[in-house]
C-alpha cells in the first residue's frame, strides 16, 4: 500500500498528512536568495531539501508548479552595490547567475518560474492599496506601513511571545526607531524614495517595496491566492513569513494563505550559525572543488532537512564513499543469468522513508543496502532491473549515480532562467 505523504507544518507544529490537490499541480513557493554573496552551505542545504520535495512529489505521480523568487531590490543589495561601486542591477544579476551555476553543479531542479521582485512592482502597489483600504495599513510621508495591531492572528506561525518579537525582528532587518511608525513592530510595505536609491511610482509617491510584501505578492501573481507548500530557511519564519501571512490574509486572501509551511534547519560551522554577517561561510563552489556533486548531495541528505547541524569537512569523506558505492552498483557490468533481483521491498522502504517528512537519512540507508544487494547478487541474479530502480530512487535524492551530470532537465531548466540574468550581468 502506498504510504500517505506526511510533512511537518511549522504552523500546526505537527507532522500532518499532505493530500495533493486532484485538479491542478501542487503549488510550491520557496523564498530565494538576496543576490549579493552566494552560495554557502546553508543555501545549498535549503535548496537541495526542496529539490528532494519536488522530485519526490513528481516520483509519486503529482505534477508540481514550483516558483522561486530573487529579492533583487533590498537594503543589502543596495549597500553592497555602493560598497563595490557597481550598479545594483548588474550586481544582482551577476550574483544570481553565480547562484544558478551553483544549482546546476549541485543538480538542483530549476523552478518553473524564477522571478525578480522588481518584475512584480505593479502588483505590489495594488496589494499595498488593498491593505490601506482594508484598514490594515497606514501611509506617512510617502511610506506605507502594516499595522500589526490590526491583525489579531499575528504570531500564529512563529508562536513567539509578544515580548520576544521585537528583538528578533530587529535582528532581521526591522527598523524600530523609524519615527513614522505607530508601533516599532509595524513593518514597511512601501518606503519613500531616498537619495541615490532606485524608485518606482506609486500613489504615495516614488519609492520601493518593502521586503515582506514582495513574496506574498509574487505568490499570488504566479501561483494563486492560496498555495500548498511554502518553504525557506528557519530564520525566515519570523518576521518574514509571519508578515507574509498577515499581508495576504488581511488583504483579502482566505485563510489559510499557505496549507503547509516548511522550514529548513540552520547549518552551523565552527560552533556558530553559518551566516554572511559572521563571515563563517563555507561556499558550495569550494566544496565542489574537492568532492563530487553526488558526494555533496549525499552529505546534505544525511541530515534531516529540519535539523540544525554542524558542517564538518570530515563528514564529506563518508558521504563520498556512499556516493561511490551507489554509483558502482548502478554501473556494475554483468547481469547474471538468474531471475531478476526483487527490489519491491527496497522501493517500498524508500517510499516510506520520504513519505515520513522527507526522511532522507533513512532513504539513503535503504539505497546503500540495495546497492549491497546488487553487488552481492550480480553473478547470480539478473540485476539490471534493480540497477535501473536504484538509479531512479537515487535520482529522487538528486544523485546521478554515475550517470550524466548535470542532468539534462536540470541544465535545460536553469539555462532558460540563466539567459535572463546574464544579459545584464
Amino acid at each position: 500500500m502506498t504510504p500517505a505523504i506526511r510533512l511537518y507544518n511549522t504552523r500546526t507544529r505537527a507532522v500532518d498528512e499532505f493530500v495533493p490537490p486532484e485538479d491542478r499541480p501542487v503549488w510550491v513557493y520557496v523564498c530565494g536568495i538576496t543576490p549579493y554573496d552566494t552560495t554557502h552551505m546553508g543555501h545549498a542545504a535549503t535548496y537541495a531539501a526542496f529539490d528532494v520535495l519536488v522530485r519526490y512529489l513528481e516520483y509519486r505521480g503529482h505534477a508540481v508548479r514550483y516558483v522561486e523568487n530573487v529579492t533583487d531590490i533590498d537594503d543589502d543589495v543596495l549597500r553592497k552595490a555602493a560598497l563595490v561601486n557597481d550598479d545594483w542591477r548588474r550586481l544582482g544579476d551577476r550574483w544570481t547567475a553565480h547562484f544558478i551555476n551553483d544549482m546546476i553543479a549541485l543538480s538542483v531542479r530549476a523552478p518553473d518560474e524564477y522571478v525578480r521582485a522588481t518584475e512584480t512592482i505593479p502588483e505590489i502597489v495594488a496589494a499595498v492599496q488593498r491593505l490601506l483600504e482594508a484598514g490594515a495599513a497606514y501611509a506617512v510621508e510617502g511610506n506605507v506601513y502594516f499595522e500589526v495591531a490590526r491583525d489579531p492572528d499575528f504570531g500564529q506561525l512563529s508562536r513567539l511571545a509578544p515580548e520576544a518579537r521585537l528583538a528578533v525582528a530587529n535582528e532581521r532587518g526591522n527598523r524600530p526607531d523609524d519615527p513614522h511608525k505607530r508601533d516599532p513592530l509595524d513593518f514597511v510595505l512601501w518606503q519613500a524614495a531616498a537619495p541615490g536609491e532606485p524608485t518606482w511610482d506609486s500613489p504615495w509617491g516614488p519609492g520601493r517595496p518593502g521586503w515582506h510584501i514582495e513574496c506574498s505578492t509574487m505568490i499570488q501573481k504566479w501561483l494563486g491566492p492560496q498555495i500548498d507548500i511554502h518553504g525557506g530557511g528557519g530564520d525566515l519564519a519570523f518576521p518574514h513569513h509571519e508578515c507574509e501571512i498577515a499581508q495576504a490574509e488581511c488583504g483579502g486572501t482566505p485563510a489559510p494563505f499557505v496549507r503547509v509551511w516548511m522550514h529548513t534547519g540552520m547549518v552551523r560551522y565552527q560552533g556558530e550559525k553559518m551566516s554572511k554577517s559572521l563571515g563563517n561561510l563555507v561556499m558550495a563552489r569550494d566544496v565542489l572543488q574537492r568532492f563530487s556533486a553526488d558526494a555533496l548531495r549525499a552529505y546534505l541528505g544525511e541530515h534531516h532537512y529540519r535539523s540544525e547541524w554542524e558542517f564538518e569537512w570530515g563528514g564529506l569523506d563518508a558521504a563520498a564513499a556512499l556516493a561511490g558505492r551507489l554509483a558502482r552498483a548502478a554501473q556494475l557490468a554483468g547481469s547474471g543469468a538468474g531471475l531478476p533481483l526483487d527490489v519491491r521491498e527496497s522501493a517500498a522502504a524508500f517510499d516510506a522513508a520520504l513519505a515520513d517528512d522527507l526522511d532522507t537519512p533513512r532513504a539513503l540507508r535503504v539505497l546503500d543496502a540495495l546497492a549491497g544487494q546488487i553487488e552481492a547478487q550480480a553473478g547470480v541474479s539478473d540485476v539490471r532491473p534493480a540497477q535501473k530502480k536504484l538509479a531512479t530512487l537515487a535520482g529522487v535524492l538528486g544523485l546521478t549515480s554515475g550517470g550524466l551530470h548535470p542532468e539534462p532537465r536540470v541544465l535545460r531548466g536553469w539555462e532558460r532562467h540563466l539567459a535572463r540574468f546574464q544579459a545584464r550581468a
